[in-house]
């Protein structure tokens, strides 16, 4: 039930994500082209998984792309309430999806439960 709300609630920053970006009036390109830029952050597996859980969760966060959204508010940036939409929406999409944060355990093992080849064992 827990893992089911935690995507529905997902599922609803997703939904609000992606209103609010049409709002703007931004380029859907925009929306497109960036969506999937957060999960650059998986590079860190490369230096091993607890470096890699670190990076992935950091740009995994709703603190983030909320951090960025109230300095381009405030610094009149037109561009980066956008790319904080964009950026919070692939978090809810993630979400929706059963993805969550990693553990230091590896890539497959998550906040939500394991994902992947993980799951299937």
């Amino acid at each position: 039930m827990t893992r089911t709300l935690l995507r529905l609630e997902g599922l609803a920053a997703l939904a609000v994500a992606v209103w609010g970006y049409a709002l703007t009036g931004a380029s859907w390109w925009l929306f497109v082209g960036l969506l999937f830029a957060p999960d650059l952050s998986a590079v860190g597996y490369l230096r091993g998984p607890h470096v890699g859980a670190a990076m992935y969760n950091a740009a995994h966060t709703y603190a983030v792309p909320t951090l960025l959204a109230a300095v381009a508010y405030s610094a009149g940036w037109a561009l980066g309430l956008p790319v904080a939409l964009v950026w919070a929406a692939h978090i809810g999409l993630d979400r929706a999806l059963g993805y969550g944060l990693k553990l230091p355990d590896g890539f497959h093992q998550t906040h939500l439960g394991p994902i992947g080849p993980a799951r299937r064992a």
